[in-house]
């Protein structure tokens, strides 16, 4: 790092690149005209390069051009990294990982509740469909759906949501509101592909004791949000978990239909590696989550 130069240098520089004059960016940097230029010279006998055409205004040279956006970058991160560490002050990170759609329908909703009673407790949020992995140090705890068997990890059940159909006040105008499960085989179903903890309509109709022998399929939507996105474009009828759509059932942009019970065969789970759950800003977080959850299972009832 020899040819690294003083701070100020630098500063002289990425603010020089930026006016037309040295007088220009002294008058920025509270400085002497005199003492800009002394600097950028200095800088230009240390890397051995012209970085100016100097004449009536000032010009980057090649080099000059190079380096103007690198030295910027710096500068740059290095304020964004002091104001994000001044905002992080006497604050704790807690990295959270869960799925993308579980993020955003359920928990992204819940967290101004987090931060009005644990300020201190700083989420950062990390997606993913994948199975947990701790080793690789991408996450301290997580929120996964499954069947609760965590081998050597700690885990707490959360809730267990409802499962039924939704479909926009558009779609029920053009097909009518259907009395029964069994007229919904003559509407548009939107499917979901994906694993076993997929809804599947198959399951749903045995439950309500309809016998189905195919289902009529267009297109198949290749995750959760897509599912209920073609529901609320009335393009058909979706199959969707409780916590996916209390806002669209709250605002009136979906219906549910058929107020008949079918919890979902599997559930929420916080889970953590050992030990971590004793933590004192975990156990603030899991306090915090199993109210949320608690409160969100009498709802689903």
């Amino acid at each position: 790092m020899r040819d690294l130069p003083p701070t100020a240098t630098l500063r002289a520089f990425e603010v020089a690149t930026r006016h037309a004059t040295f007088t220009a960016a002294s008058e920025e940097l509270h400085v002497t005209q005199s003492a800009v230029s002394h600097q950028l010279k200095n800088l230009e006998e240390l890397w051995g390069l012209q970085l100016f055409q100097r004449g009536k205004s000032l010009s980057l040279t090649p080099a000059g051009a190079a380096l103007a956006p690198i030295v910027r970058e710096f500068f740059m991160n290095l304020e964004a990294t002091l104001s994000d560490l001044r905002e992080q002050k006497g604050r704790v990170r807690l990295k959270v990982s869960t799925t993308y759609s579980f993020a955003l329908k359920w928990l992204l909703p819940r967290l101004p509740s987090l931060s009005q009673q644990h300020p201190e407790i700083l989420v950062t949020l990390e997606t993913t469909d994948k199975a947990i992995n701790f080793s690789s140090n991408e996450s301290d705890v997580a929120i996964r759906f499954g069947n609760g068997n965590y081998r050597g990890l700690h885990s707490e059940f959360m809730f267990r949501e409802q499962i039924f159909p939704v479909a926009s006040p558009d779609l029920l105008k053009r097909f009518g509101t259907p009395r029964e499960p069994a007229e919904l085989l003559r509407y548009p179903l939107l499917t979901r592909d994906g694993a076993d903890l997929v809804p599947k309509w198959e399951l749903w109709f045995q439950q309500v004791g309809v016998s189905i022998s195919a289902l009529k399929e267009n297109v198949r939507f290749a995750d959760t949000n897509m599912t209920i996105e073609a529901a609320l474009l009335g393009q058909g009828i979706a199959l969707a978990r409780s916590g996916h759509v209390e806002a669209e059932i709250s605002d009136g942009s979906l219906a549910r239909l058929f107020d008949l019970p079918f919890p979902s065969p599997v559930a929420y789970y916080f889970v953590c590696p050992k030990g971590i759950e004793s933590q004192s800003h975990v156990v603030s977080f899991r306090n915090w989550l199993l109210a949320e959850s608690s409160k969100a299972q009498q709802d689903y009832q």
